[in-house]
């Protein structure tokens, strides 16, 4: 059944001409097909076709997912499913430009409005410069990345992200594009009663999903979000105050930031790590280290690292890094994580990994609880499945603590 709830509206979020919608849910509809409708073939065309082409060019089965990939790459229907979700990701971007384009005079007057309404802080830095791991390329295929400028209080990039990424997930993370922060905080709830955070951290928030959730759960929390992309950061700003929620949001980068030691009781994260590299990261991993107070949390979602799936899903997912302009994606999956944290400072003992479980998904079983009834019934009339976003329908979170002084 195809996914029948659509994204709130807000008023920074372009809005579509009647034939701009269309090619907008077109593009949805066929990434939905290829996720749902070919996706599932790969494993059948891997299990009764590949592997035995393979073993007769080089005398063994398939061990992991490079082996995989040269077993699928020569096989007609990979290539068709490649190809037709690559068409599928460019169009969906393509589908929306127009609309951002439109009214982007009317985008930026609006983002000045909503911000001077904001209580919260806006921090810009015309002299930054953002690392070349995101303006070396258009990260996930999207034109300009997250820091493109074309005109002066630019939030074109901003709001492209903003209606691109629902497409993208095909309405998975909720109408407001929020549900991986709402995970994360119905961990923290389960999982660390009694936690009360003074100072809140996003970092890579880009314009602010996952950031306002943690607002919502600690209305009386100071709440940052960073970024590297001034329009992300600007529009980030507008967009929360025109939802009602005053969330400071500052141009930085997550590897060095201008915030005091231990100014942070949590810092988080939704889809960072992944977007970084390989030098990037472990200085990202440090620098939460001397942000956090003592018995702070960090807690970074992402997918999980590879060694806790089998080669194949391996494979899958590891065609972002092939076909999406996501270099980092499978890289950053073969570290380890965990060790990474410990050199960072963390106690051993205080990082693990966990899953938040998909805040849309048990919203859907508890009725609609934080979420439309529109949105829920419509993941309840279907089975649900986050397909390569979210295997198992939950975010996997690397959590550590940092040791509390004696």
């Amino acid at each position: 059944m195809l996914n029948t709830f659509q994204q709130a509206r807000h008023p920074m979020l372009p809005s579509a001409t009647h034939d701009e919608a269309s090619r907008q849910e077109f593009s949805k509809s066929l990434k939905q097909f290829v996720q749902q409708g070919l996706l599932p073939g790969l494993q059948p065309v891997f299990t009764h076709r590949a592997t035995q082409a393979f073993e007769r060019a080089h005398g063994h089965a398939p061990k992991d997912r490079r082996d995989i990939r040269k077993a699928m790459e020569p096989d007609p229907y990979f290539q068709h499913y490649a190809a037709l979700n690559r068409i599928s990701q460019e169009m969906m971007w393509n589908s929306v430009i127009d609309s951002v384009e439109r009214q982007l005079p009317d985008l930026i007057d609006n983002a000045r409005k909503f911000s001077a309404q904001s209580k919260a802080e806006l921090r810009l830095d015309a002299d930054f410069v953002p690392p070349r791991y995101v303006t070396a390329l258009d990260i996930h295929c999207m034109p300009g990345g997250y820091a493109s400028e074309v005109t002066a209080d630019d939030v074109s990039v901003a709001a492209l992200y903003d209606r691109g990424a629902y497409l993208y997930g095909m309405g998975f993370a909720g109408p407001l594009n929020d549900d991986m922060g709402r995970s994360v905080c119905n961990y923290v709830k389960r999982n660390l009663p009694g936690f009360k955070p003074r100072r809140i951290l996003d970092m890579g928030c880009t314009v602010g999903h996952s950031t306002l959730p943690y607002k919502t759960l600690f209305p009386d929390a100071e709440v940052w979000g960073i970024d590297v992309g001034g329009p992300v950061i600007r529009y980030a700003h507008a967009r929360a105050a025109a939802l009602g929620v005053d969330v400071n949001f500052a141009q930085m980068n997550a590897e060095k930031t201008d915030f005091e030691d231990g100014h942070f009781d949590l810092i988080v994260s939704h889809i960072l790590l992944h977007e970084t590299s390989g030098k990037a990261m472990p200085r990202i991993v440090r620098e939460c280290h001397r942000l956090l107070s003592p018995g702070g949390y960090v807690i970074h979602a992402d997918l999980p690292p590879f060694d806790l799936m089998s080669p194949f899903t391996q494979f899958i997912l590891d065609n972002e890094t092939w076909y999406n302009n996501e270099p980092f994606w499978g890289a950053m999956r073969e570290l380890d994580q965990i060790q990474l944290a410990v050199d960072a400072g963390f106690p051993r003992d205080s990082v693990k990994f966990a899953t938040a479980p998909m805040a849309i998904l048990e919203s859907a079983a508890e009725g609609a609880a934080g979420y439309t009834g529109d949105s829920t019934s419509a993941v309840a009339e279907r089975e649900f499945t986050a397909g390569e976003f979210a295997p198992g329908g939950g975010w996997e979170v690397l959590v550590a603590r940092k040791a509390v002084l004696a």
